[in-house]
This record gives C-alpha cells, structure tokens and sequence, in this order.
C-alpha cells in the first residue's frame, strides 16, 4: 500500500478514533462526567488533527499541480473526517445540554 491509499486509511485511522472519542465524550456528558467529556474531546481534537493534516497533503498536492484521482476510498475517508467533525459538534452541544441539566438538578 503507497500513496493515495496510504494516505486515505491514515485519514480513516486517525478520524476513526477521533470520532469514538466524541462519543464517549458525549456518553460522559450524559453521566455528568464532564471533566472526562471535556478529556475526551481535546484527545479526540488531536486524532482529528491527525487526520486532518493527511487530507491537507493531498489539497498541498494538487494545488502544486500534481492532480489527486478522487477514488471510492478517497470519499469514504473524506466522509469519515466530516462524520468525525459532525460528532464533535454533537458532544460538545451534550455537554453544554447536560451541565444546563445539572444546574437545574441542584436548584
């Protein structure tokens, strides 16, 4: 495996995990654990970086002129880094929903 593959399965890796840390950061928030939501979102940040990065060399590599032949792989990594980012918009809405929740709770 070289090049493009390589690339789009770093991207699948790196938001693949970054999107399992989301969701736990968002099953955290629900338990008013919001101190290993917030944990999980900054681990979960750095694996999306991750990815993120991978996909930025490839817009490098066209914008030099050397074109990037879109390929199924290459759209179900982009998918995934999307789905990733997706994610962590919904657990950090989780916990600003349950820490609301909680102030309630305490009233």
């Amino acid at each position: 495996m070289e090049g493009l593959e390589l690339i789009c399965f770093q991207i699948i890796s790196s938001v693949g995990s970054a999107k399992s840390l989301f969701i736990e950061a968002a099953r955290a928030a629900q338990n008013y654990e919001f101190d290993q939501a917030e944990k999980l979102i900054k681990d979960g940040e750095e694996m999306y970086v991750k990815g993120h990065e991978a996909h930025a060399s490839l817009i490098q590599q066209e914008a030099s002129g050397q074109p990037v032949t879109p390929t199924l792989l290459l759209l179900h990594a982009e998918d995934q880094l999307m789905a990733a980012e997706n994610f962590k918009s919904f657990a950090e809405q989780q916990i600003i929903i349950f820490k609301k929740f909680q102030s309630l709770e305490n009233k």
